[in-house]
C-alpha cells in the first residue's frame, strides 16, 4: 500500500464548488479501477456487469465522518483504501469474487477535488493489491455537510454455493485468517493520544498533528485502523477447502464469532491458548498495548479479516485454528463451566467485554 497522510493541496479554486459536478466526475472516474466483468461503464444511465453465474452477491457499506472516521487522523487516499477493503472483505466473506463496485460520494461543496482524487487513488489500489479484476463501474456525487461515502460490491460465485453463517457444525475447527487486535489498538490510541485537550463539555476533539505523531510511533496499529490489510483471495481458498460459515470480522472476534454460533444455533469455544498466542503476537508487534492485548484480539473490531468453520483437519493454508464448534445444550440443560447462556466462551469461559464495533457508541454529532 502506498504510504501517504498529508491531505493533498490543491488551489482554493479546485473546489467542488467551483469546478462543478462534471467536470469533478472526469477527474475522478479516469483514476479509478476497470472492472474485468465490465460489459458498459461509467456515462450512462446505469451499468452493465457480466454475471456468468447467473447470481450475483451484493453488499453495500457506508462511512461517515465522525462516526465512522475522523479527517484528521485519515487522508483521503486511505479513506478510499478502507471503503474498498471493507466491502471486498464483505464479498470474500461468502466465498465469492469480488467484480464491481458503486461508489457514491456526498462532500462539503468546498472539498478540494484533490481531496477527492486521493480517495480515488486509494480505492484503486486497493481493489489491484487484494481484488485484481474488481473495479468501480459507476456511482453519484452530492453534496453534503459531512463526508460521506456509501460503496456497493458485487461478487461472482463461480458457480459455487455461498458460505453461509448458518452452515457451522459440531466438531468443526474454528479459524482465522488475517490480523486480530491490530485495528482496534489503533483507534484506542488515537483516541487516547490523538485528540486535543478537553473543551469545557470535557470533549476531546481529534487533532491532525497530535495524529501523525502516534502513527509515527505506532505505524502497523494506525496503520491497520485507517487502511485496513485483508486476506480477500482467502475468502475463495476456504469455500474450495469445503468452509461451512465464514464472515468478515469487523465488528470484534467475541461478537462476530457469537453471529456464526446463533445462525447455526451452536455454541462456539475459542482456545484460551490459541487467544493468549494472538496476544502475545500483537504485543509483539508493539508493546504499547500491554495488558490491553487479549481485549484488543477480542474485541477490538475493524479488523476485516476472515472468520471461517472448517471441518476438523481441513483448514487450508492461510488460516490458523482457534477453536472448535460444539453442540448447544438443550435450554436448561448443562452448559460449559461458567458460561451459562453464553453461545461463544474462550476457555470454557463466558467472555465478559464482548464489545465490538458500534457507530452510536461514544458519537457525538458535534465533533467531526
Amino acid at each position: 500500500m502506498q504510504e501517504t497522510f498529508a491531505f493533498p493541496l490543491s488551489p482554493p479554486t479546485d473546489t467542488v464548488a467551483a469546478l462543478g459536478e462534471l467536470e469533478t466526475l472526469r477527474r475522478i472516474v479516469r483514476r479509478l479501477p476497470r472492472s474485468a466483468a465490465e460489459l458498459l461503464g461509467p456515462g450512462d444511465d446505469a451499468a452493465v456487469v457480466a454475471a456468468p453465474d447467473g447470481r450475483t452477491v451484493v453488499t453495500t457499506d457506508m462511512m461517515i465522518q465522525g462516526p465512522d472516521f475522523r479527517l484528521a487522523w485519515s487522508s483521503p487516499y486511505e479513506l478510499g483504501w478502507k471503503a474498498a477493503v471493507s466491502n471486498l472483505a464483505d464479498v470474500a466473506a461468502m466465498g465469492a469474487i469480488p467484480t464491481a463496485l458503486l461508489v457514491a460520494l456526498a462532500a462539503p461543496s468546498a472539498t478540494p477535488v484533490a481531496t477527492l482524487e486521493g480517495f480515488a487513488d486509494g480505492m484503486r489500489d486497493a481493489c489491484e493489491a487484494l481484488a485484481p479484476g474488481c473495479g468501480v463501474v459507476g456511482g453519484d456525487l452530492s453534496t453534503s455537510d459531512a463526508l460521506t461515502i456509501a460503496v456497493t460490491a458485487f461478487g461472482d460465485l463461480g458457480g459455487h454455493a455461498p458460505v453461509l453463517r448458518s452452515g457451522a457444525r459440531p466438531a468443526d475447527d474454528v479459524a482465522i485468517a488475517g490480523p486480530l487486535g491490530l485495528a482496534g489498538a489503533g483507534i484506542w490510541l488515537l483516541y487516547r493520544d490523538g485528540s486535543g485537550e478537553p473543551d469545557a463539555a470535557g470533549r476531546r476533539e481529534p487533532d491532525a498533528g497530535r495524529g501523525q505523531m502516534v502513527r509515527q510511533r505506532h505505524p502497523a496499529l494506525v496503520g491497520e485502523q485507517v487502511a485496513p490489510s485483508s486476506p480477500i483471495a482467502l475468502g475463495v481458498v476456504a469455500r474450495e477447502a469445503g468452509a461451512t460459515a465464514m464472515l468478515d470480522v469487523s465488528d470484534g472476534l467475541v461478537l462476530d464469532a457469537s453471529r456464526i454460533a446463533n445462525a447455526s444455533g451452536v455454541t462456539i469455544e475459542l482456545s484460551e491458548q490459541a487467544i493468549a498466542a494472538e496476544a502475545a503476537a500483537l504485543v509483539g508487534v508493539d508493546a504499547v498495548v500491554g495488558e490491553r492485548a487479549r481485549d484488543f484480539v477480542l474485541a477490538g473490531g475493524e479488523d476485516h479479516s476472515l472468520l471461517a468453520t472448517f471441518p476438523a483437519g481441513g483448514v487450508p493454508d492461510g488460516f490458523r485454528v482457534i477453536g472448535r464448534v460444539h453442540t448447544r445444550a438443550a435450554e436448561g440443560g448443562a452448559s460449559t463451566a461458567g458460561a451459562a447462556d453464553a453461545v461463544v466462551t474462550v476457555g470454557g469461559v463466558a467472555y465478559a467485554r464482548p464489545g465490538g464495533w458500534d457507530p452510536y457508541a461514544d458519537w457525538d454529532g458535534a465533533a467531526g
